[in-house]
């Protein structure tokens, strides 16, 4: 007798269901992304907070979110108040905060942005990092359009007359500025520190630096500052064409999108404010 075993469908064979199931990412484990909500609520808000609060920023009832933090602390991900029971992020959370900062180079994470950005814009836009005699173009990317100012890697910007030198004068000490400022070549008029300060504040107030045919007739230029952790500038993005198609303006597209991307980097590099100035 012929069996019929062959014809009847195999509790094991899943190859109808494969072909209909929706693909699906990979699998994870359920409870840690739950968990994890509860650490991106206390690095979200930067400072210790409640049972109760912190339950309801991630979302769950304080008797379901009292577990997880049980176990994050006794990992060190999380460490609780001894007075308040307030809870904050433990030692273990900082520490790999750290070393998360500690693989981060502000040029090699800006680096594809000015690509981006000078497709975007149809501008030539450049990193400016400080060196020992003041900021220095470290990387350029060409505008796409055949007309486009050309930038050299190594090129020292004044701290008086570009975009980015003033960014750099508006966020560093004043004793690092006037350093600098003391080995730039004599100009006419050549202001001082003292009577830049106006300029300076104003654009530590805008976030951003402008520059209309200071060095050369007929370019402009826009930069946005880069933070670090610590709230100092590390970089600046700078946008340079011609004057005539170029929009200064503080609601321009090429503005919007020069800070939008600072504040990108910025971000990841771990900064929580707009940097400050020491003197």
């Amino acid at each position: 007798m012929a069996s019929h075993r062959k014809n009847a469908p195999n509790d094991n064979d899943s190859s109808d269901t494969l072909e209909t199931a929706p693909e699906r990412g990979p699998r994870g484990i359920q409870s840690i992304e739950v968990g994890g909500q509860l650490l991106t609520a206390l690095a979200h808000h930067g400072r210790p907070l409640a049972l109760k609060d912190l339950a309801r920023e991630a979302g769950m009832a304080p008797a379901k979110a009292h577990p997880y933090l049980v176990s994050f602390i006794k990992l060190g991900l999380v460490e609780q108040e001894a007075l308040s029971g307030r809870y904050g992020l433990g030692p273990l959370a900082l520490q790999l905060g750290l070393i998360s900062l500690q693989q981060y180079d502000p040029v090699r994470l800006a680096t594809p942005r000015i690509e981006e950005l000078a497709q975007a814009l149809n501008l030539t836009v450049a990193i400016a990092v400080w060196g020992n005699r003041g900021p220095t173009i470290v990387r350029v990317a060409e505008a796409p359009s055949p007309v486009h100012i050309s930038m050299r890697h190594g090129t020292v910007m004044s701290l008086r007359g570009t975009a980015s030198g003033l960014l750099f004068a508006a966020h560093l000490p004043e004793a690092q500025v006037q350093a600098a400022l003391d080995l730039e070549p004599e100009a006419t008029p050549s202001p001082g520190l003292a009577e830049m300060q106006a300029e300076l504040a104003l654009i530590r107030e805008a976030g951003l630096a402008r520059a209309q045919d200071a060095v050369v007739a007929g370019v402009s230029a826009l930069a946005a500052p880069v933070f670090d952790d610590q709230g100092r500038m590390v970089l600046s993005l700078t946008a340079i064409g011609p004057s005539r198609s170029f929009s200064l303006a503080a609601d321009g597209l090429p503005a919007r999108s020069l800070r939008r991307a600072a504040e990108d980097i910025s971000r990841q590099l771990g900064s929580r404010a707009s940097g400050s100035v020491s003197t």
